[in-house]
């Protein structure tokens, strides 16, 4: 394979994506287990809302591991992987509407965390592509963040 990145810089951005991967789904579960149990006087909104953000959270798995696969590496795909690499935890039993929320903000911005570090590994590749998944990915966390963060202000 030749497309302008080493083999070892190719590996190391593999790695990253198979972090920031595991991370969204992780993240995915996440929201779409509190559209499923959501309950309370913001029942329709949440929903609503967790329904919108599963969707594009869905959406873009498949984009971070065709990523993965297209610098010639294979993209993690089973829970073992995902638990071992994500740096979300899970969330037991069914917590209340609000903490759904303060979960969820805290799981979007790792999301953004783990796809920041890979910024400056991307770029002395010169990864222009991996780059612009992490630009958009890195919008759509912290902008979600920050409209969930809204929902806990008084």
């Amino acid at each position: 394979m030749d497309i302008g990145i080493n083999k070892k810089d190719r590996a190391k951005i593999a790695e990253g994506l198979s972090r920031l991967l595991a991370d969204s789904y992780t993240l995915y579960l996440m929201t779409h287990n509190f559209h499923w149990n959501v309950k309370g006087p913001m029942f329709n909104t949440l929903h609503a809302m967790f329904m919108q953000q599963y969707t594009e959270q869905w959406n873009a798995l498949d984009l971070i591991a065709e990523r993965i696969r297209a610098l010639d590496f294979p993209a993690p795909g089973t829970y073992a992987e995902f638990a071992k690499l994500s740096s979300i935890k899970d969330v037991g039993g069914v917590p209340r509407a609000m903490d759904m929320v303060r979960h969820l903000v805290s799981a979007q911005e790792a999301v953004a965390r783990t796809a920041r570090e890979m910024v400056p590994v991307a770029e002395k590749a010169s990864d222009q592509p991996t780059l612009d998944l992490l630009t958009q990915r890195l919008n759509v966390h912290e902008k979600t963040a920050w409209m969930l963060r809204s929902l806990l202000e008084e």
